[in-house]
């Protein structure tokens, strides 16, 4: 449950930008101006180092193309890809801070998993199981409550500085938690997918195979134009925080990965400032699906490049108090 709120933030809207606005806006971002370092080239946002600098190239092109036709609706997005079979990598705003809504239900998860680890208890409990899996799947926020109690805030700390996500701001209030595009990367990447010393193989499958039975209508997203010889891992986040006037956070956080685990990579957008949840998604999926698609390549096939609205989007993902009286 929300336990205690945040000031508003004020969001304005961005009408009528221009490309000199957007290159102004773009400076106060990760990326590097284009340029070659060794082996590795820089284009826009993104860098390559192998040999896929038309991708990359084409990749910055497109998602710099679409923040700034969505920056009237969505003012505020960030953007984090990895790739490291191609060798591709992409940053905007990558180290910016956003309101994590539901998208930290993946770390309370872990950081139980990690937990039980150190404690040398390899299988979560029968009741464990069930909340984590209403948690993961169907984003219950009761769930959610229960187990970020039991984790604590000393090891969801401790998990964190574990994991090397040290520009994560834990806040009382789970859903007020501040995360950025690049540790929500370093827990898909480091953590989720490649081994290391937080998860085991048997954590890590538990929680991908969760997040791979995400029910549909909250499968939206970076999911967008899925390349279809991948799995998606997706876990998101939407809600007007931090109050039920303000404008939406809308957050998508996702793994593709294949029977070739050398060839996974993930996709990480953020958003805030949108009227409601529909023009997040919006944006966050004319913001990924040019990313699937140019990862993809030539003569992939696709999911669909949106998402089918359902009755349940609009509905804030976690309780949210109305803006105090003045």
């Amino acid at each position: 449950m929300m336990h205690k709120m945040r000031g508003a933030t004020a969001a304005g809207v961005v009408a009528g930008i221009t490309v000199l606005t957007l290159s102004i806006l773009l400076g106060m971002a990760d990326a590097a101006p284009v340029g070659h370092h060794g082996t590795e080239s820089t284009f826009g946002i993104c860098h390559s180092s192998g040999s896929h600098d038309d991708t990359a190239a084409a990749i910055s092109r497109r998602v710099l193309r679409w923040v700034q036709r969505r920056a009237p609706e969505t003012p505020h997005v960030a953007v984090r890809m990895d790739d490291p079979y191609l060798g591709i990598n992409c940053y905007l705003n990558s180290s910016q801070h956003f309101d994590s809504a539901s998208v930290v239900k993946t770390i309370i998860l872990a950081t139980l998993l990690n937990k039980r680890e150190r404690e040398h208890l390899s299988l979560l409990s029968d009741r464990e199981r069930q909340l984590a899996r209403a948690m993961i799947t169907e984003s219950d926020n009761n769930a959610a409550t229960a187990l970020w109690d039991q984790d604590g805030m000393k090891n969801l700390t401790y998990f964190l500085h574990a994991a090397g996500m040290n520009n994560t701001q834990l806040n009382p209030s789970w859903g007020l938690t501040r995360i950025t595009a690049q540790d929500e990367t370093k827990l898909l990447r480091d953590i989720l997918l490649r081994p290391n010393t937080v998860l085991d193989t048997h954590a890590q499958s538990y929680e991908l195979k969760l997040m791979a039975q995400v029910i549909p209508s909250q499968r939206w997203g970076v999911s967008a134009s899925t390349p279809i010889a991948f799995t998606l891992h997706i876990k998101n986040g939407w809600a007007p925080l931090p109050y039920v006037s303000s404008p939406w956070y809308v957050n998508s956080t996702g793994a593709f990965t294949t029977t070739n685990s050398a060839r996974d990579y993930t996709i990480v957008v953020l958003t805030s400032g949108s009227a409601d949840e529909t023009t997040g998604i919006t944006t966050v999926e004319d913001v990924a699906g040019p990313i699937n698609r140019a990862l993809a390549g030539a003569g992939a096939l696709f999911g669909p490049a949106h998402s089918k609205p359902y009755p349940s989007w609009n509905i804030p993902d976690e309780p949210v108090p109305p803006a105090p009286a003045r």
